[in-house]
């Protein structure tokens, strides 16, 4: 559970650096850094939640549900 929380915040971290970096570039037109250091923190953002996530499924603290195995299966079917 500790795990899904950390993912969902770690999704809005990135978002919130998206907006960010939105909001730099508009403000300072071009001529900042601010949207740059923004973007970056967003790619770090994304290399650390790619890790957990890897290591979540290596470990078994984040189990796939087959919620697109099953639904294949019943396309499948039909």
């Amino acid at each position: 559970m500790l795990t899904k929380v950390i993912i969902i915040l770690l999704l809005l971290a990135m978002i919130f650096s998206l907006g960010y970096a939105m909001m730099t570039m508009m403000r300072e037109k071009g001529r900042g850094t601010g949207t740059v250091k923004a973007l970056t923190y967003r790619v770090g953002i994304w290399i650390v939640l790619f890790i957990l996530i890897v290591v979540g499924l290596y470990t078994g603290a984040i189990k796939p549900s087959g919620s697109l195995q099953k639904a294949a299966i019943q396309t499948q079917t039909q």
